[in-house]
Order: structure tokens, then sequence, then C-alpha cells
């Protein structure tokens, strides 16, 4: 189902409770994937609206997306690239990045912040 992150045991950080593993928040996942830009695109996917949906349960996120079309030349490349940023965030341990097309992107999923980028205003 998903890609299992190469971690023989969670990432732990130290409280004075003890050990613990840390808790994966959707802002760390956003911020993560907001890394992640269209190379056509000067805008992050999350600000194109590109993200329709995170799941966390523990440490294993889905993420659902989509793609500008189609025909996309990055296709195969931004979800990989989603992984990868995803993979980033402490006590994420399994990562499952689903490719959807329903509903079709059009540009009023854009966020307020990319449409001023792109002068599509």
């Amino acid at each position: 189902m998903g890609d299992n992150i190469a971690q023989s045991e969670p990432v732990t950080t130290w409280t004075p409770d003890g050990e613990t593993v840390p808790l994966v928040t959707e802002d760390a996942v956003v911020a993560a994937i907001a890394t992640v830009y269209d190379p056509e695109i000067p805008v992050n996917i999350f600000e194109l609206g590109l993200i329709y949906a995170i799941e966390i349960e523990g440490g294993r996120v889905k993420v659902e997306m989509t793609l500008t079309a189609p025909a996309c030349p990055s296709a195969q490349e931004l979800p990989e690239s989603v992984r990868l940023a995803v993979a980033t965030v402490p006590g994420v341990t399994e990562i499952d990045v689903e490719t959807v097309w329903d509903p079709p992107w059009d540009p009023s999923r854009m966020s307020d912040e990319a449409r001023l980028a792109l002068n599509m205003y």
C-alpha cells in the first residue's frame, strides 16, 4: 500500500516523562508539502490546490493529490517529490501518495497567494 521509510525504530524525543515518538501533525505535513513546486509554475503545489486530502493515523500519512492536467510532464515526479518531502516530517513511518483525477483540478482551487503570484486576479 504505502512506502515504508527505512527506519528500524521510530525517532524519539526525550521529555521529562521519558522518550516519546513525535506526533505527526497536519501543519507539519502541509509545511513539508509546501516545499514542493510544480517545475512549470513558480508556486508550491499546496497553494496551487493540488492537494485534495491529508489523512494522518499515528505515523502513517496518506496524501491524495492531483495534477494540473492528466498529461502533465511532472506526472511521475511530483507524487514522488511529495512522498520524499513528507518523509522528512519527524514521526512519519509510512507514506501513501495517491494521484486522483476526480474532481479535476481547475484554477479556482488556488489560494489567494497563488493567484497573486501568478497575476490571476
